[in-house]
């Protein structure tokens, strides 16, 4: 018997991977070769997957089936933090070569 909170980690992280992916429960589902209803019974938490189909389920989430059970698989608010961080690192060095290029514009090394 499976126990309650194996299936409430299980629901979770098939959420949380499928935000993290951008997936709806339908795209989900049709990767895995399953019903969108289906999907929303997995993620209410109303019904437990076989073995095969959380294969399929782990495949069309591109991770590891054994993932699909971990207390830590893939928690969104670290991914929103990670996401934010490259961006305003990505921010800094696109405002420091716009300055730099203006620089040189200004000193007139781009002109002839």
């Amino acid at each position: 018997m499976v126990i309650k909170y194996e299936i409430h980690i299980l629901a979770s992280n098939i959420r949380e991977r499928r935000y993290v992916l951008g997936l709806s429960q339908a795209k989900l589902a049709e990767a895995a070769s399953i019903a969108p209803a289906y999907v929303a019974m997995i993620e209410l938490e109303k019904k437990f997957p076989s073995v095969e189909v959380l294969e399929r389920i782990a495949h069309a989430l591109k991770m590891d089936p054994t993932e699909l059970f971990s207390k830590a698989c893939y928690p969104v608010e670290s991914v929103k933090e990670l996401h934010q961080s490259v961006l305003a690192n990505f921010e800094q060095v696109v405002k420091s070569h716009i300055k730099e290029f203006e620089e040189n514009v200004n000193t007139g090394k781009f002109c002839n």
